[in-house]
């Protein structure tokens, strides 16, 4: 069995701390869908000892994180800066049914006046720890 891996970069979902428990889980899922579409973080194709394959996941963890508005503003304007690779969940997109609307309803706005409730970055360790000032692990 191997032991613990360090890995040089970080995945990391930060959540606003007033969403109602689907909303956590579906923003959840849906930036990660946008992190995965870097096929450099993901691992292998998985099968079982029947031979049945499974779809490959990120090849480290998923580290998930709270915080309040204010919290998410922050971080994105953070991210930015640094130009890490980003993915955006606003609280329009919970009212669009299809990724043409989703797309349209953040182009619509401002980077600034985006009223986000979820966003996932990917980068070097540090970079992400220091974007990520302010959030917490999500409990």
């Amino acid at each position: 069995m191997l032991g613990p891996v360090r890995f040089d970069t970080k995945i990391a979902v930060l959540l606003r701390d007033d969403l109602e428990t689907w909303q956590r889980l579906n923003v959840t899922a849906f930036l990660c869908s946008g992190i995965a579409a870097n096929p450099g973080l993901l691992g292998e194709p998985y099968a079982d000892a029947d031979g049945t394959p499974y779809l490959p996941m990120f090849r480290q963890p998923v580290l998930v994180f709270e915080g309040d508005k204010a919290t998410l503003t922050a971080v994105h304007e953070r991210a930015v800066r640094r130009g890490l690779p980003e993915a955006v969940f606003t609280a329009e997109l919970f009212g669009t049914g299809h990724d043409e609307a989703n797309r349209a309803a953040v182009a619509a706005v401002p980077g600034a006046g985006l009223d986000l409730v979820g966003l996932a970055v990917h980068g070097p360790r540090n970079a992400v720890d220091k974007v990520l000032k302010g959030a917490t692990l999500h409990r």
